[in-house]
């Protein structure tokens, strides 16, 4: 996870016709603290563009670098090569349990979710696109890229890495136990089931001999049960 300074944590993304929280703004923030703590903790996001006309939403791993948003693909990927300058919307979302009512139409879900906008761009360069897949690698493996074997070119000039500029975001989430208390005397039980997305025991390949444990690092963040 990259952290910000004191400073930077009361930093907050205007307010727009496209970010803005219409419905139960109580729910809402625009302080980018609270969009980079669900960017960080999400595993996927989905990137929204339109090609031709015809809107598409594509699932992927990202990372995140102060208010830059970093994501990659083949080369070859219709999108990766028609989104270069165009303005795009990035998804990250979480579910932190389901929230059982007494009445159908009182269940919902806890979650966090944050939509930002801005301009996809392409980063150029190998050296510039290898230094960007480092922060990648050792962002989600802390010091594993100086473990594995050299990364060849061909694998570079193969893969696009693409970035934007959060220019636009808010976030909206939900926690607590359900909003029909006033409902308490129907017998029927009501609460929250929580929901967790963790590390859990690692499996080693078949083929890795018994010799090559796994690294520290790794075993601390498997141990931290966090993604990131």
């Amino acid at each position: 996870m990259t952290t910000e300074s004191s400073a930077d944590e009361e930093l907050v993304f205007s307010k727009t016709d496209r970010n803005r929280i219409r419905r139960e703004p109580h729910r809402g923030s625009y302080l980018h603290s609270d969009v980079y703590s669900v960017v960080d903790a999400s595993p996927f996001c989905h990137v929204g563009y339109v090609i031709d006309r015809q809107p598409f939403v594509t699932p992927t791993i990202h990372w995140r670098m102060g208010n830059r948003l970093y994501w990659h693909g083949s080369i070859g990927s219709r999108f990766l090569r028609q989104v270069e300058g165009a303005r795009i919307c990035v998804t990250c979302s979480l579910v932190d349990g389901y929230v059982l009512a007494r009445s159908a139409f009182n269940h919902t879900v806890n979650y966090r979710s944050a939509m930002m906008f801005g301009v996809a761009h392409i980063v150029e360069g190998l050296q510039e696109k290898e230094h960007a897949l480092r922060d990648f690698m050792d962002n989600l493996f802390p010091e594993r890229w100086d473990s594995l074997r050299p990364v060849q070119e061909k694998e570079l000039k193969a893969t696009s890495v693409l970035w934007m500029n959060i220019e636009e975001a808010s976030v909206k989430s939900r926690t607590g136990d359900p909003s029909d208390a006033d409902e308490a005397h129907i017998p029927v039980w009501a609460g929250v089931i929580p929901m967790e997305t963790a590390l859990v025991e690692s499996r080693a390949a078949p083929e890795v001999p018994d010799c090559i444990e796994l690294p520290g690092p790794l075993a601390d963040l498997i141990a931290s049960g966090r993604l990131r």
